[in-house]
C-alpha cells in the first residue's frame, strides 16, 4: 500500500517531494554497496563501476518520475535512505519548518527550469553534467553574449543554492560506507 502525504513524516515528505538527487539535479550518481548490484539491476539502474570506492547507479534514477516509487521499500538502495541533505538535517531537527523547505526546493526546480531552457541540446541525461559542461564551453570562450552572461549569473545562483541549502558542494556526494 502506498503512502500518503498524512502517513509520512516531515522528513519523508521533503525527501518525497524535491527528489532533486534522484532527479540528477544535484549528483551524477549515487554509490552502491556490494550486495545491492544484482537488486538494483533488477529494478532497471544502470549499475556503474566494479570497484567499492565507484560502485553505483547514473543519475537521473530509472525508477523517478516525479516520485519513487520504492522509497519504503526493502528495495531502497542504501545510498538513497541514508543521504540526507542540509535541508532534509534541518527539517529533522525542527531548525527549519516543512514549509520553508518546499519553499527552497520550489526555487531551486524554479532556476533549474530557467536554466534547462537557456542550455543547449544535448544527448547528455544528466542536468547537472550539462550544467558544468556549458559552464566550461563559456569559460574556455573569448566573447560572452548578453544571454550567456544571464545564464551564468543564474548557474552561479542555483550552485550557491545546492551548497548553502542543501549542502552540496561537488557532483558526487562523499558518503562514509558504513
Amino acid at each position: 500500500m502506498a503512502d500518503t502525504d498524512e502517513n509520512l513524516s516531515p522528513a519523508d515528505v521533503l525527501c518525497t517531494t524535491c527528489g532533486l538527487c534522484c532527479s540528477g539535479h544535484l549528483f551524477l550518481w549515487a554509490k552502491l554497496k556490494s550486495v545491492e548490484v544484482e537488486t538494483v539491476r533488477g529494478l532497471g539502474l544502470n549499475v556503474l563501476g566494479v570497484e567499492p570506492e565507484n560502485r553505483g547507479f547514473g543519475l537521473p534514477c530509472p525508477l523517478w518520475a516525479g516520485k519513487c516509487p520504492i522509497h519504503t521499500s526493502p528495495d531502497y538502495p542504501h545510498a538513497c535512505r541514508t543521504y540526507k541533505c542540509k535541508l532534509l538535517k534541518q527539517v529533522i531537527d525542527e531548525s527549519t519548518p516543512l514549509s520553508d523547505a518546499l519553499a527552497v526546493v520550489e526555487q531551486a526546480k524554479r532556476l533549474i527550469n530557467e536554466l534547462k531552457a537557456l542550455l543547449p541540446v544535448s544527448p547528455v541525461n544528466n542536468f547537472r553534467e550539462r550544467l558544468v559542461a556549458h559552464m566550461e564551453y563559456l569559460d574556455e570562450s573569448m566573447a560572452l553574449g548578453n544571454a550567456d552572461l544571464e545564464f551564468r549569473r543564474k548557474a552561479r545562483e542555483l550552485l550557491s543554492l545546492y551548497e548553502k541549502q542543501f549542502g552540496v558542494k561537488d557532483l558526487v556526494d562523499k558518503q562514509a560506507e558504513e
